[in-house]
This record gives C-alpha cells, sequence and structure tokens, in this order.
C-alpha cells in the first residue's frame, strides 16, 4: 500500500495528497506534518520507513469539505485520491488514483466556495506588454485583456482580486503587482500564444480566434491557453461550460487605478466595515445576481446606448410588483453555478432539485415580465424548458439525500429495472418476519429474532438461556455476552438475494443519475443564457428598488464634457445617518474644470468629493442616483488622491505613497477625467507642501485640463488657483459658536478663510492644556506680519517702471525686504530669475 502511495504522492509532489483508507482520507510523511500543523489535528505514527515510524494523520471522509475548506483558504492545493477498484477482486492493495485536484482557483463545490464573491484563476505573462487571461471556473466565465505597463495591471489585479495567479517560471513575480492569494510559477511553454490558441480552439471547437475578437491579443491568449491547461490537469475532465471567451477593451469602461479602487470602497470599505457601495446597493435576491453587481460596480460601462437600455429597464421595474419579483428570483437561486458544477459533472442531487425548482419557476417570471417593453431584451432570454422540466420531476424524489453514494434519489416508477431490484430488497421484510415466526413456534423459543448488521449480515438471536432448545442446524455465527446469533442455509441463501439486489439497485442507480447529468448538459447553453439574463434581472430589480425607496433619479447622459449635480446626496453616508442628509450641487464643464474645495476638517469636503466620483460610477452601471436631477458627459477614467498611509514593506513612507498617486494622476489624467484630489502636500514641510499642491493644481487646471476636485488648507491656493479661468472657489461652511465649531455640511461659492484645526482638536478630545497654548500661538501667528518669501508681493509689481534706473531701485527695496532664512533655494532661484525678466523688460 505505501508503495502505492509514494507512486501516486510522486506525481503531485507539490500538492498535499488525500489518500483514501476505509471511512478517512490520510496523510503521510511530510503532507501528514503540514496538514496536522495546518488543521490542528493529530499527527500519529503507523509502520516504518528506513526504520523510522510513518508520520501519518487523517479526517474522515465525510466531514472532508470542512477540512478543504481551511487548507484551500490557505492556499493549499489538495489532490483527492479515491479507491476505483473493487476490494472484492482485488490482489493486494485496492486501486486507487487521483480524481481531482482542488486548487484555491479551481474550486466549485458549494461548500467550498463563497456565494458572495467570485471565485477567479488569472494567468499573467508578459512580452513588452502585459497579457491577463481571468476564468471563473464556477460559472464558466473567461476573459481576456492586455496592459501596457505595470500600472494597468495593478488596477486590474486589484479589481479582480484572484484566488490563484498564475506566471511563467521565468517571470519575476513582484509583490508590489499583487500578494495576495495564491501565487503559483507554471512552465514558460504553457504560456506560448501557439499553444494557447490551438487549446482555444479545440475547446470552442472552432477554426481560429477572430470570431471573438482575440486573435490579435497573443500575449493574452497566451495567458488563457495557461489557464485551460491548467484547469484541465486539475479536474481531470472536460469543460462543456466554458463556451465563450471575451475581450475587454480599456475603452469599454471607465478606468480606475489601484488606488482610487480602494479609496472609494466600491465593494469592501477601509475599515472593514460593511458601508462599501456595494453593501448599500445590493438588494439583489440571488448570489448569482449580488456577484455580477460587483463586477458592475467594479467596471462602469462607457457605452451609453447600453446604459440608456438599463435606465428604461430600471424605470420600468418600479411600475411592477418588486417583492413578488424577487421571490420569483429567490426561487431560481445561484443557477450560474449549479449549471457549472453539472457541467464538469460534478452535482450533487440536490443541484438538480434546485434547477428544477429554477425551472418550475419561469414561466411564471416571464408572465410577470410580458408586458414591460423595456425589458423584452432580457425577458427573450428566459426560454422554458418543458421536456427538461418534466424529466427532472419524474426522475427525482422530492428530497434527495446529499450524496448519490447511498441511493434514494431516482424516484419509484421512473426505471422499470430499478424498481424491480428495489422491489426485491424491499421484499426482506415480509420474508424475515415470517422467518422470525416460524422460527419461534418450532423452537418454542419466545424472544428469537432476526437482525442484520454490516458485518454479519441476517442472522437469528436467542439468549443463551435458551441454548438448549437451538436446533442442531443453526450455524453459530457470533457470540455475545448474553446472547448467541446463528445463520441457517435458508437465512444465507435470502440474504446474498437481498444485497444482491440493493447493490444491483445503486449501480443502477448511479448509471442513471450519471445519464440524468448527461441529458441536462445538453441543454447547457440555453441554460446559460437564461442565467445571465436572470442575474442581470435581478440587479436591475435592485437597482429599481432603491430607486424608489431612496428616491433616486434618471441620469441624462449627453456628448459634451462635464458633470451637473442638483441636490447630490453621497449614497452610503446617507443611509448610515439618522437625521436627513445635507444636499449640494456640482457643476463642472469645459469652461468650468476645477473646483477649489477650502474648509475645516470633518466638514464634508472629502464626502462632497466622493460622492461626485460614486455618482458617475453607479450611473455608468445602469443605476439611478441620489440627486434631485444628474447630468454627466464622458468620463473615461476616475482617479483619487485622498488619504494614504505607509508601505513600508515597499520602503515607501505615506508622502512618497501620496506623490507615487500623484504621479500617476498627472501622466494619465485626461480632458474626460475625473480627478479627486484631497489635501494634495499634506506629508512634507508647510513650504514644500504649498509648493507641490500648488504646482499639481495648475497642471491639472492647464496641462491635464481635467474634471477636477481639489481640496486643500492652503488658502494661498484660493488667490493663486481659484481666480484662474476654468477654477471656482467653493468652500463647505461651518460656523464657531461658543468656542466650538458646528459644521453645516453645506458647499456654497467663495474661498473659505478658516481652517477652525483647534476647534476640531477639541472635538477629538485633546487636553485641555494643550488646546489653550495651540491657541495662543495661533494668535502669535497670525499678528506676526507676512514673510516676503511666502507674499505674492514678493514676485516683481506687474505695472512696468518708468525707466531702468526706476526699475534698479525697485529691486533694492524688494531685494532689503527678504527673508533669507525663511526660502528654499529653488525660491530665491525663481526671485532672481523674475527680477531679471523684469530688468531686461525695462531695458
Amino acid at each position: 500500500m505505501m508503495q502505492q502511495y509514494l507512486r501516486i504522492k510522486g506525481e503531485h509532489a507539490d500538492t498535499l495528497l488525500f489518500y483514501r483508507m476505509g471511512d478517512f482520507y490520510e496523510l503521510f510523511f511530510d503532507d501528514a506534518r503540514k496538514a496536522a500543523e495546518l488543521l490542528d489535528i493529530s499527527l500519529t505514527q503507523r509502520g516504518a520507513s528506513n526504520g523510522k515510524p510513518i508520520p501519518m494523520a487523517g479526517v474522515p471522509y465525510h466531514a472532508a469539505e470542512n477540512y478543504l475548506a481551511r487548507l484551500l483558504q490557505l492556499g493549499e492545493s489538495v489532490a483527492i485520491c479515491e479507491q476505483v477498484g473493487d476490494p472484492a477482486t482485488s490482489k493486494g492493495p485496492v486501486e486507487r488514483k487521483v480524481i481531482r485536484v482542488l486548487t484555491p482557483g479551481t474550486v466549485t463545490d458549494e461548500a467550498l466556495l463563497s456565494e458572495a464573491t467570485e471565485n477567479l484563476l488569472v494567468a499573467v505573462t508578459y512580452d513588452k506588454t502585459f497579457g491577463v487571461a481571468c476564468l471563473d471556473l464556477a460559472s464558466g466565465r473567461f476573459s481576456v485583456l492586455e496592459c501596457d505597463n505595470e500600472a494597468q495591471l495593478q488596477a486590474e489585479l486589484q479589481r479582480l482580486q484572484p484566488a490563484e495567479l498564475l506566471h511563467p517560471d521565468t517571470m519575476s513575480w513582484q509583490g508590489k503587482w499583487y500578494q495576495r492569494g495564491s501565487i503559483r510559477p507554471r512552465p514558460d511553454w504553457e504560456f506560448a500564444s501557439d499553444s494557447g490558441s490551438a487549446l482555444l480552439c479545440r475547446q470552442f471547437q472552432v477554426q481560429h480566434l477572430d470570431g471573438f475578437g482575440i486573435a490579435q491579443l497573443t500575449r493574452a491568449v497566451g495567458a488563457a491557453g495557461a489557464i485551460l491547461n491548467y484547469v484541465k490537469l486539475t479536474q481531470r475532465s472536460a469543460l462543456p461550460h466554458i463556451q465563450s471567451i471575451r475581450a475587454e477593451q480599456g475603452d469599454d469602461a471607465i478606468q480606475m487605478d489601484a488606488a482610487s479602487q480602494r479609496n472609494l470602497e466600491l465593494v469592501s470599505s477601509l475599515s472593514g466595515t460593511a458601508t462599501s457601495l456595494f453593501s448599500t446597493l445590493n438588494t439583489t435576491a440571488t448570489a448569482m445576481g449580488g456577484r455580477l453587481l460587483r463586477r458592475w460596480l467594479q467596471r462602469p460601462l462607457r457605452d451609453h446606448e447600453l446604459l440608456q437600455q438599463r435606465y428604461d429597464a430600471v424605470a420600468e421595474l418600479q411600475a411592477l410588483e418588486l417583492d413578488e419579483l424577487r421571490k420569483l428570483l429567490r426561487s431560481i437561486g445561484d443557477l450560474e453555478r449549479i449549471l457549472s458544477r453539472i457541467g464538469l459533472r460534478s452535482a450533487r442531487p440536490r443541484d438538480l432539485t434546485r434547477l428544477r425548482s429554477a425551472l418550475q419557476s419561469l414561466p411564471e417570471l416571464r408572465r410577470h415580465l410580458q408586458d414591460a417593453r423595456a425589458l423584452q431584451p432580457w425577458s427573450q432570454n428566459l426560454q422554458d424548458f418543458p421536456e427538461l422540466l418534466e424529466m427532472l420531476e419524474q426522475a427525482l424524489v422530492e428530497a434527495p439525500p446529499m450524496l448519490i453514494r447511498d441511493g434514494g434519489v431516482i424516484a419509484d416508477g421512473f426505471d422499470e429495472e430499478l424498481d424491480e431490484q428495489r422491489q426485491l430488497a424491499a421484499g426482506a421484510t415480509d420474508f424475515l418476519h415470517q422467518i422470525e415466526t416460524r422460527e419461534r413456534q418450532r423452537t418454542g423459543i419466545a424472544t428469537l429474532k432476526v437482525g442484520y448488521n454490516k458485518v454479519h449480515g441476517y442472522y437469528l438471536e436467542a439468549s443463551r438461556a435458551s441454548s438448549a432448545h437451538i436446533p442442531a442446524e443453526y450455524q453459530r455465527r457470533q457470540t455475545l455476552k448474553n446472547a448467541e446469533r446463528y445463520i441457517i442455509p435458508e437465512l444465507k441463501t435470502y440474504e446474498d438475494k437481498v444485497l444482491q439486489a440493493q447493490s444491483r439497485a445503486l449501480v443502477r442507480e448511479k448509471w442513471l443519475y450519471e445519464a440524468l447529468l448527461h441529458e441536462v448538459a445538453e441543454s447547457l447553453t440555453p441554460l446559460q443564457q437564461t442565467a445571465q439574463a436572470l442575474a442581470e434581472l435581478d440587479v436591475l430589480r435592485s437597482f429599481a428598488a432603491q430607486a424608489l425607496t431612496q428616491n433616486y433619479c434618471r441620469p441624462q447622459l449627453q456628448d459634451s464634457s462635464g458633470i451637473e449635480l442638483q441636490n447630490a446626496r453621497h449614497p452610503v453616508i446617507e443611509q448610515q445617518l439618522d437625521e436627513p442628509f445635507i444636499a449640494n450641487d456640482l457643476s463642472m464643464d469645459s469652461q468650468q474644470r476645477m473646483l477649489l474645495v477650502t474648509g475645516p476638517n470633518m466638514g464634508g469636503k472629502s464626502t462632497y468629493m466622493r460622492q461626485a466620483a460614486l455618482l458617475v460610477i453607479m450611473a455608468h452601471c445602469g443605476s439611478f442616483v441620489p440627486a434631485q436631477a444628474a447630468r454627466f458627459g464622458p468620463i473615461d477614467r476616475i482617479f483619487t488622491r485622498i488619504g494614504a498611509s505607509d508601505d513600508l514593506a515597499s520602503g515607501r513612507s505615506t508622502f512618497m505613497v501620496e506623490m507615487t498617486e500623484a504621479a500617476t494622476i498627472l501622466h494619465n489624467a485626461t480632458a474626460h477625467s475625473l480627478v479627486l484630489m484631497d489635501e494634495i502636500g499634506r506629508g512634507t514641510s508647510t513650504y514644500d507642501g504649498l509648493a507641490l499642491a500648488w504646482a499639481c493644481a495648475e497642471a491639472l487646471l492647464e496641462q491635464n485640463q481635467s474634471l477636477t476636485l481639489f481640496a486643500t488648507h492652503y488658502f494661498e491656493l484660493t488667490e493663486s488657483i481659484g481666480e484662474r479661468e476654468g477654477c471656482v472657489n467653493v468652500h463647505v461652511e461651518a460656523s464657531e459658536h461658543n468656542d466650538s465649531i458646528v459644521f453645516e455640511h453645506r458647499v456654497s461659492a467663495g474661498a473659505a478663510n478658516r481652517s477652525f484645526g483647534v476647534q476640531v482638536a477639541q472635538l477629538a478630545g485633546l487636553p485641555r492644556p494643550v488646546l489653550q497654548r495651540a491657541k495662543q500661538v495661533l494668535v502669535e501667528l497670525e499678528q506676526q506680519p507676512q514673510r516676503a518669501a511666502l507674499s505674492v508681493d514678493a514676485a516683481p509689481p506687474s505695472a512696468p517702471a518708468s525707466n531702468l534706473e526706476q526699475a534698479s531701485q525697485d529691486a533694492i527695496e524688494a531685494l532689503q525686504a527678504l527673508d533669507l532664512n525663511v526660502m528654499t533655494p529653488l525660491q530665491a532661484l525663481q526671485w532672481l530669475a523674475q527680477w531679471q525678466q523684469r530688468v531686461k523688460a525695462d531695458d
């Protein structure tokens, strides 16, 4: 047996081997040590190898799923080795083989998956640009894309959050791209585009990939081939539910870099609480609808025609009975994953009963939507499957057991041969009762009874006190403390007949079950189309419910650049508050591209900025938005520079992270990008911070020309930048009352003149002596004369002097006013250059 184990283990050296022995999966040697530590199970010993005891650990097969789930969450892979031979006919160890390899990215079992999130297997390869392929094996969704640079790759991996990531073993994987999940190097040849193209053509049964629009994406095709090869290696079966592959183009959706996805808290909050945009909008009835909503939020569309179609659907859904529609959708269940397990032939009996329930609900659902014209693109894909439904209703019992191995899944009357074998086995009860009655009368032993167990089969049991009355033809089978068990030829003959009938019935039932899976798989394509339509209807119904209950408005899409919001509200914070949310307007277009936002900390600047981005995302998913009116022009990207934290593992301070994010924005933002810049320059000295904020604001306004919300505490910017063409000063209102601050959360025109920092510190609980000293220092600082180095007046006068002599005199006076102790070398050089230009002009 150990020779057999070692041979199989040699084929799966990097994988934990669950080796079936009776009612347990056993692990040996290093696998046993590792599993004992990871699963907190007992480590024992058995036999010896090279004179040393063999470490051994095991888990019961009926509880294996719980242990497998824990190992997969830890990033481990497990090979399941089952007995495939017949113990009755085997000589030596029963034949065993690995029937499946479970890895974090290839799991499809219901018990091992989270129904709320996708479980993605991603492959990445590189040759001047990055090729990326992504497969959700549990649904069959397959996609590819290519990234021009590392920032794009990082953004895509942040969006996808792969459970398992494959890359060529010669590609040096850098943690800064992605650090979570299980990361596995694979041989380089698996990523070759030629072999990848051939694999994909065989999978989809086509001659070329032109019809999928991916033929030119050679690096992505290579990554897709690596995924397909890996999945076939682990699943050991065909993959009929993977029927298509699509290319994701950069201009199809609004792009968001990794930092922006985190900062906007689209699907998870930075604090770990359930306050993300997803958790706020998600009232879907099905798990597949919830997963689709996540995908829509992470990849908002730019196709105005498709978005208008979704708006029409949401508007029409509001007129329907949404509660009844939700009830019907709930009865559908997670059809998407059920169909995948059917395609992989790993579906359990209850998967088929859930499919039966879904098919029973479809006609009523179609009737519910038949008069809604805007819903026709979805209702047309909701097909009825009367023949398939009839077969499932006839074939399956009402509530089958979890597994087919125990039988009792196929209903009586479905198959004549199965019914015959079951009747033979069921007839044992009457026959055994007849034997028991007859033998009691013949022996005179009133307590004699017929029994059965798996070890000894059928027997006659009598107490030891009555042993003198036992007939000679009784053969002793087992001795107990106070009883004896016997067998008679008649009982032995019938036992063989009954057990053979039970065995034949179970074999027949398993065969019928496999045939049933095959019949359902024949309709896999239209069933998957139906599941996709149901998931989209579920999300649109969720949008409609939110629009009704939260008073959302339909967005207007326009061709001209800009964003116009009237009485807009933050969708997440609004639902967290007990009091009404203070709504605000926002207006940006090609003539008013930047809003310079000032005001106190805690006053609502970040809320005002974030809500603009969240409403853009909601509108470009197809949802109505929390506002009285909303108009959106073309948006290609969303960038945020909001908050920052150390990335010490990569050697980056808070300020370095802040500057890196700012650099990404300045290099990539366009005139159609929405940019949120919050408090740039805080991580360095006052002068450096002001200079950087000044320069960044100038670049965004004049070079990138993006739609920008720029929040700052540097009030110098309100005069230098806020007064320029294309920029408008706005502020969040606050007032001081009884030496404390009152936040009004209302955005008004003009710049703020105070930050109320000391008052906010008081609300935070700073000790009173510290607050008193801070107020004293603040008064002293405010009373100091303005330093020439930071004053606008330090620049040369704009009006030309009458002659060179006057200009020279002005220069001398300006030089005398300078405080060189507070000037940086750059400021001194700039001052000198300005005066040189002035003197040349006057000359």
